[in-house]
């Protein structure tokens, strides 16, 4: 029994270090590994509501705050502005600063910026307050990976799977609920309520933090072999960090300009705003299957590239039926389009997919999505910028055809089956 204990334990040491795994020692690393499971899951549940819960609301909102076409783009675009920004800072935080430190700091920020929000008076206070939440979801988007292997080596396919479905919930629910909520309470209480589940994921993590032994065991096995390690893996010398960041820009250039725009499409061409947001709440609900399956799929395939080429050319046949097919028929092509945001399920994946330790799955995640989501940013602006009244929002969708292309191409540069630590350039951090 021994003996099979400490196979099951050199089996972990292959995919990442044994002592970031709790739960494989004793019921106490057990009890400290559920509530990481608990924190994780509530995390994503909370972790995209600030994105979708407004663009239902904007005309609700314009009584007060009047959006133009630009400030509507800076709203659209400051999701993937703080997902950027925080792929490139937290790097180095995570060098200096626990993993769970990190994700309640990414939980503070969420929660001040959408009560901000909801009480602000002017639409530069609107967005900035907005920025500061997604400086704290672009902090859990980077942080997340690591902690997946940092806690579940063995799991993360399964992890992965359940981590990207409560994101799709976490969108859709928010999308589905916006006008309801703001017919009920107004439009600031319909933006603002979704703090509170943002506030209630970090209880889980303080329980954790608060078990004094556990936090010290991290400090000193991450003190011995991840901190000299991150340093030196470097994913701007290899083609998975770019890849990576090219997979990130596409899928995310589409999926934020949809979940900006889609509304307005859709009540452009004749819906009403009520069945504009019930459309972007079915985009965002078709993530629960693919987010589901698609992590499955992705860790058992050597070479994924045919998935993504799939989610590309699904967001291009549904683009076609959102401008061109008759408007009763357009759920059909938003349910077509939604299942290209598979093609995030296949980014996130293939982070840990390509990394052999949670200092690469860092380092690659810090790196694909600060990059990423700083071209990404380009998506949302640019989708509004284009279209000009009678053209059918063909040159919008257009531009986001090229997103495609370049979402293709990181794809291909990612399938082959390596891992980063070996690619980078360093042959020490091996």
């Amino acid at each position: 029994m021994g003996k099979s204990r400490h196979e099951r334990q050199q089996q972990l040491s292959s995919k990442g270090d044994v002592s970031h795994a709790p739960g494989v020692k004793g019921q106490q690393s057990l009890r400290g590994r559920t509530a990481a499971l608990i924190g994780i899951l509530l995390v994503a549940l909370s972790a995209r509501q600030a994105v979708s819960a407004v663009s239902p609301l904007l005309p609700a909102i314009g009584g007060e705050l009047p959006f133009s076409a630009l400030s509507v783009g800076v709203l659209g675009m400051l999701p993937t502005a703080g997902f950027a920004l925080m792929g490139f800072l937290a790097v180095p935080l995570i060098r200096r600063i626990e993993l769970e430190h990190l994700l309640l700091a990414s939980i503070v920020l969420a929660t001040l910026g959408q009560v901000g929000r909801a009480l602000g008076w002017t639409i530069p206070l609107f967005l900035l307050l907005t920025g500061i939440a997604m400086l704290g979801l672009g902090l859990v988007n980077v942080v997340m990976p690591p902690l997946l292997m940092k806690y579940f080596p063995d799991k993360a396919g399964l992890l992965a799977a359940l981590h990207i479905t409560l994101l799709a919930v976490s969108t859709a629910l928010a999308a589905q609920l916006a006008t309801p909520l703001a017919n009920l309470s107004g439009w600031r209480f319909s933006i603002g309520i979704w703090a509170g589940i943002s506030a209630a994921a970090a209880i889980p993590w303080m329980i954790l933090l608060s078990r004094g032994r556990r936090v010290t065991r991290i400090k000193s096995s991450s003190s011995s072999q991840p901190s000299p390690r991150a340093p030196q893996i470097k994913p701007w010398k290899s083609s998975i960090g770019w890849g990576a960041a090219l997979v990130f820009a596409g899928c995310s250039s589409n999926t934020f300009a949809a979940i900006t725009w889609l509304p307005t499409v859709l009540v452009d061409r004749g819906l009403s705003h009520e069945a504009g947001g019930s459309m972007l709440a079915i985009y965002s609900i078709i993530g629960l299957p693919t987010g589901l399956i698609v992590p499955l799929i992705v860790v058992k395939m050597q070479r994924p590239l045919p998935l993504a080429i799939l989610f590309a050319a699904m967001f291009a046949a549904g683009y076609g039926g959102i401008m061109f097919a008759p408007l009763g028929s357009a759920a059909i092509w938003v349910i077509v389009a939604g299942l290209g945001q598979g093609a995030y399920s296949f980014a996130f994946t293939m982070i840990n997919k390509r990394a052999r330790t949670p200092g690469g799955s860092g380092a690659l995640s810090g790196f694909a999505q600060g990059v990423g989501y700083t071209f990404a940013c380009l998506g949302p602006v640019l989708f509004g910028l284009l279209h000009h009244p009678g053209d059918n929002w063909v040159p919008s969708f257009g531009m986001l055809g090229v997103w495609l292309l370049v979402l293709t191409a990181g794809a291909i540069m990612i399938n082959a089956p390596r891992v980063l630590e070996d690619a980078s350039g360093s042959r020490s951090s091996r």
